[in-house]
């Protein structure tokens, strides 16, 4: 069984995504650290890429979306991983068919990949509990994963700087693929906000 980690500017940009859009679904691209071989013990999603928020069924839209976002993680020395998707009810937090078919696909490529559904009852900066629910691939089905499988290397510190970010309203600044192909000039890797996760992370843990 796979364990995974999911670092602050994952989860903190799944986090702006879905506050952006609240009355829509929401759903995105994970990433990790590019690994020889198909399989891994440990697995750290270190980034998110935002999808759509308008229609998540154009196929032709998304394929341009995967092989764009396959070929920057390439440079990038990172790699596809899983899926994340926030639904438009407050109460609905389960995978949806189109979930399971675009997370499916994505474990064609890498066996261990996850789908993180926003929990969105529970969605909150303040959260002491991680508002995610995470699943994994058993022969056919996708079922939750163990929750002592899953880490967060310091939930305290991506919660203090999530609720910084939803204060300063920079979940107006994040790009997702539906306004980037409005205007291609507007950069859907976000590197501002990756930027500034990073910063007020430093700044919760101390670092100069």
């Amino acid at each position: 069984m796979c364990e995974v980690e999911i670092s602050a500017q994952a989860y903190v940009k799944m986090h702006l995504h879905a506050a952006q859009y609240p009355h829509c679904t929401v759903n995105g691209i994970l990433l990790a650290e590019r690994c020889i071989g198909g399989r891994m013990d440990w697995l750290c999603v270190t980034d998110c890429i935002p999808l759509f928020h308008n229609s998540l069924s154009l196929s032709v839209m998304l394929e341009v979306a995967l092989n764009q976002i396959e070929m920057w993680s390439l440079h990038k020395q990172q790699m596809i991983v899983g899926y994340y998707q926030a639904n438009s009810s407050l109460r609905d937090s389960s995978p949806n068919a189109h979930a399971l078919k675009i997370v499916a696909r994505i474990s064609e490529y890498f066996k261990d990949a996850v789908l993180v559904m926003l929990e969105n009852s529970r969605f909150s900066a303040d959260c002491e509990i991680p508002p995610v629910a995470v699943f994994e691939r058993r022969d056919s089905h996708w079922i939750p994963k163990d929750k002592n499988v899953i880490m967060w290397k310091d939930w305290d510190g991506t919660r203090q700087v999530c609720k910084a970010l939803m204060v300063l309203k920079f979940y107006r600044l994040l790009v997702d693929f539906d306004s980037h192909l409005d205007d291609i000039r507007r950069d859907w890797a976000n590197e501002d906000i990756n930027n500034k996760i990073l910063e007020l992370t430093c700044s919760v843990n101390g670092h100069a």
